[in-house]
């Protein structure tokens, strides 16, 4: 059986030592009283609750999934699920990045993202219930009229309530501008919509009273394309003006996808059948309001792979040290056993470095981009605010897209550490692999993602957001490029970042030309890009494990090990994944005709 241990160690190393949170948030009024202390407490009562609530149900909610009963279209989730979800409720947890107008806590993003990817590491299927309702209770946060807010947002809040978004349709899934869902004004200021969604997640379950769908649908008179789409909440029952329920809406589950993971999760095909719905924000304007619920998705399921790239590791490197197997090259190491454990390989090692620096760079990432949230929301500066804003449109791509395809690359690296006993249920491992498979899909493909990337957020505004990270990179470059124990990390940053200008300019040509070069190279400039974001991360860590370990040694004190550990990651990230940047950059140069000029092929 898998275990899990909350990492609190590295989430207080990226926070506090990297981030240094506590002195931005002095700058922001509403939590410049949030310090060290609060964000410990609050952090390891997370992690127990991930750690003893959610993760001992993640193997059998996997194995006995979800069940719809076709009579009444309601779904009985898995044994425990429904019970743990009460307990979350009971701890105020739902609450805790909530706004206090609505019955939140009204603590940093950046706290409740780090409980996040620890829920995400216990029970990702399970962690998916109250997650999407994030999503929704922003987008009504922004977008809601006064009366919609007051309805729902606090019982989203509370967790009393949970949330979807209604996007997809059997016909189209990114090109939402192919979308028949229908919605029809009413007297009373209402709309009834008629259609179909699929792959609705958490979109029927019996864990709460009722579930607040976000609907996109048409107005008669919408025009053709994404510029004719309207946003609606659609509830599962109906309210009352006193708040209480009344009547079932239209709304139903009428399937459930069999899928290749997140079993726990209920993905549910949905019917609205002259469901009553009320619109969000203006007519036709919808997919913009969606698009707040979109990018906290996006953010959400890059923390998602980030939680299953750190249990993995764990549960490799745990195997790792008690497995024996084969002998050393150098020679045997323990000539007391019948073999050498099998962290005396190389190429194990490689497998596990290669987790472990995927992980904690992803964190660094994810909690950067979650200050800048907090920053964009809540820094009284409007240049502090807009500067963030753009910096977390930049990145929500890289985290989406670069973070699950490194879980993907990592999980399946530690499945591979356990050799065939990977490949067996009761070790996890092959879990952990089924369920970070979905999150390189949903929420736009990783290819969508790099599209958006390349074509709107840099070739967009002529690079000139990639510049503002870009003098980051150069700050770092500046401050360090004279010390010579940083060079292994400051030098191939500075190159990259040398290269990236170059690389964006002439796809930025090319693209004037022929737009299907764009396409052509998006994939592997987001890599590329994900490779120059880690590297800063990385380059910063290092910075601080150095002076770590040098404070040490001048005190005549051994160095911590963690920050020993931190250090050798490190040089293992830039001596052998940062270097996959050279190929990247000439498969990206290589053009559109090798894949465009192929009609034969398909012929």
């Amino acid at each position: 059986m898998p275990t899990y241990t909350p990492p609190l160690r590295d989430m207080h190393f990226v926070m506090h030592e990297v981030l240094k949170v506590t002195d931005e948030f002095k700058a922001m009024p509403k939590h410049a009283d949030v310090d060290v202390d609060t964000i410990s407490a609050i952090l390891e009562e997370g992690g127990k609750f991930a750690q003893e609530v959610t993760f001992p149900l993640n193997i059998s909610g996997d194995t006995e999934g979800c069940v719809l009963d076709q009579s009444t279209h309601e779904v009985t989730t898995p044994k425990g699920f429904k019970a743990a979800y009460a307990k979350y409720v009971e701890g105020g947890w739902p609450a805790l990045s909530g706004d206090p107008a609505y019955g939140g806590q009204g603590l940093p993003i950046v706290v409740n993202q780090c409980f996040y990817e620890m829920l995400n590491s216990a029970n990702q299927a399970w962690t998916m219930y109250p997650g999407l309702t994030h999503g929704a209770y922003e987008c009504l946060h922004t977008h809601g009229t006064d009366a919609q807010k007051q309805t729902y947002l606090p019982k989203l809040t509370s967790g009393e309530w949970t949330g979807t978004m209604c996007l997809t349709e059997p016909h189209c899934g990114t090109d939402l501008g192919l979308l028949r869902t229908k919605a029809e004004p009413q007297a009373d200021g209402s709309y009834k919509i008629t259609g179909n969604k699929i792959f609705i997640s958490a979109g029927e379950h019996d864990m709460v009273s009722n579930i607040i769908h976000l609907v996109l649908a048409r107005l008669p008179d919408a025009p053709q394309g994404s510029k004719g789409i309207s946003l609606f909440i659609v509830p599962k029952f109906l309210v009352t003006k006193d708040g209480t329920l009344g009547a079932r809406n239209g709304i139903y589950c009428a399937g459930l996808e069999h899928k290749m993971g997140i079993h726990g999760n209920a993905t549910a095909q949905i019917v609205l059948d002259g469901a009553q719905g009320w619109l969000v924000g203006q007519p036709n304007k919808g997919l913009a309001a969606m698009f707040v619920m979109m990018n906290a998705a996006r953010i959400g399921v890059g923390m998602q792979s980030l939680g299953l790239t750190e249990v993995a590791y764990q549960n490799a490197l745990a195997y790792a040290r008690d497995r024996i197997q084969g002998r050393s090259l150098t020679g045997p190491k323990n000539k007391d056993q019948p073999a050498d454990g099998i962290l005396v390989h190389p190429d194990v090692r490689k497998m596990l470095l290669t987790a472990k620096a995927y992980a904690e760079g992803g964190r660094a990432l994810s909690l950067y981009c979650a200050l800048l949230i907090d920053k964009e929301l809540s820094h009284p500066d409007e240049k502090v605010r807009q500067d963030a804003a753009e910096l977390v449109a930049l990145l929500t791509p890289i985290v989406k897209a670069f973070i699950t395809d490194n879980g993907w690359t990592a999980t399946s690296a530690c499945q591979q550490v356990f050799g065939g006993h990977g490949y067996i249920k009761e070790w996890g491992m092959e879990q952990f692999v089924r369920d970070a498979r979905i999150n390189m899909i949903y929420e736009g493909t990783n290819t969508i993602q790099s599209l958006d990337l390349l074509g709107r957020k840099v070739l967009g505004n002529n690079g000139a957001t990639l510049r503002k990270f870009g003098q980051l990179v150069g700050q770092l470059v500046e401050e360090e490029g004279v010390n010579e124990k940083m060079a292994e990390f400051i030098n191939p940053l500075a190159v990259l970042g040398d290269q990236m200008t170059k690389l964006t300019t002439e796809l930025g040509f090319k693209a004037f030309q022929n737009a299907d070069e764009v396409g052509a190279a998006a994939v592997d400039y987001l890599r590329v890009a994900g490779h120059l974001v880690f590297g800063y991360f990385w380059a910063r860590m290092a910075q601080v494990a150095l002076k770590e370990i040098a404070a040490a040694q001048s005190q005549g004190k051994p160095a911590d090990p963690f920050y020993q550990a931190k250090l050798q990651t490190a040089r293992f990230y830039f001596a052998r994944l940062f270097p996959e940047t050279a190929t990247l950059m000439r498969t990206a140069r290589s053009g559109s005709k090798v894949l465009m000029e192929t009609d034969a092929v398909f012929a």
